[in-house]
């Protein structure tokens, strides 16, 4: 079959690539082997808000077959770090160095401490096509960055699990977007001074995500009033499935069972519109703190994806 390269270039293209995704993710067994939707979603209004993120256009390709259906989809998420969302029907090594090959002419990056130029191919552990791929190119699995994405059937059992005393969850409110953008930033840069913090204006894109439903952003308010805990959920009703991402704990209230109590809350309130299966990304190599709660809150059912890197001005012998 004749497939078609090219360029994202309009807004229906990112229609067209949510739907692709919700029936990747359907395919593939409820299994983050490509993006649930909710992560693309979350890309684009919140990282490509940033400062110094290049444009949304500038950072997807698309691979489509002779009837303009897409079968494959390559996009970075950080700058220098791209992700392959394919078809496993049309999922050959010809592709997979196709889309690679894409990735090295458009997506590298100079990196900020190594000041060299460098690509890194998130990779599913067990996915021997793309990891043998990426070995005979000269790309190394990084250990350090290995995370899990950790699945959980919503028919189980939720453990009734209560706010600790001397604080409420429940959704969050307007005028608490101010407390919430703070508490995120100690959350996710617990060692940074707070003269480097940019303020709140990212949380209001997120209000403007297609999934975002403000029932379902829950924070765990402490006594000041203050945001002392979120945990963000995405229920997407096609795939009858919610996405986890952001969850964090501000440093000050930490090991008093906030994440866990918001997680569990979100899981109730998701079942209850709908849902068969929750969803959440991180712990793992990458983010050891997190790694005892979504362990204990998700169990044992999970994918390892691991980053693979290659400088492309290795010193010669």
């Amino acid at each position: 079959m004749k497939l078609i390269q090219r360029a994202y270039r309009r807004e229906d293209d990112y229609w067209a690539i949510r739907a692709f995704l919700r029936d990747l993710y359907v395919r593939n067994g409820y299994r983050e082997l490509a993006w649930p939707v909710a992560r693309l979603d979350y890309w684009r209004v919140h990282c490509l808000a940033n400062p110094g993120y290049r444009a949304l256009e500038e950072g997807i390709f698309i691979w489509e077959n002779e009837r303009e259906e897409i079968v494959a989809v390559l996009n970075r998420e950080d700058a220098g770090q791209v992700y392959f969302q394919v078809d496993p029907q049309h999922r050959t090594p010809k592709l997979e160095a196709w889309l690679l090959d894409v990735a090295e002419q458009h997506l590298t990056t100079i990196g900020k401490k190594s000041g060299r130029q460098v690509l890194a191919v998130w990779v599913t552990d067990g996915d021997t096509l793309r990891e043998e791929l990426l070995s005979g190119q000269g790309y190394r699995r990084q250990e350090a960055w290995q995370h899990f994405n950790r699945y959980r059937d919503l028919a189980l059992p939720i453990p009734d699990v209560q706010a600790p005393t001397g604080y409420t969850i429940r959704p969050m409110e307007l005028d608490e977007i101010p407390s919430r953008g703070r508490a995120s930033w100690r959350a996710f840069h617990p060692d940074e001074p707070d003269d480097q913090y940019q303020g709140h204006d990212w949380c209001w894109n997120l209000l403007a995500a297609p999934l975002y439903r403000r029932d379902l952003d829950l924070v765990a308010i402490a006594e000041d009033g203050s945001v002392a805990a979120f945990c963000t959920l995405w229920y997407d009703d096609v795939t009858r499935s919610g996405y986890c991402e952001p969850v964090g704990t501000v440093p000050d209230h930490q090991r008093h069972g906030l994440a866990t109590a918001l997680l569990y809350e979100g899981m109730r309130r998701l079942r209850e519109r709908g849902a068969v299966q929750a969803c959440l990304g991180g712990g793992g190599a990458s983010n050891p703190p997190a790694e005892g709660v979504y362990a204990s809150v998700f169990g044992n059912d999970r994918d390892s994806t691991v980053g693979w890197l290659k400088y492309f001005d290795e010193p010669k012998a």
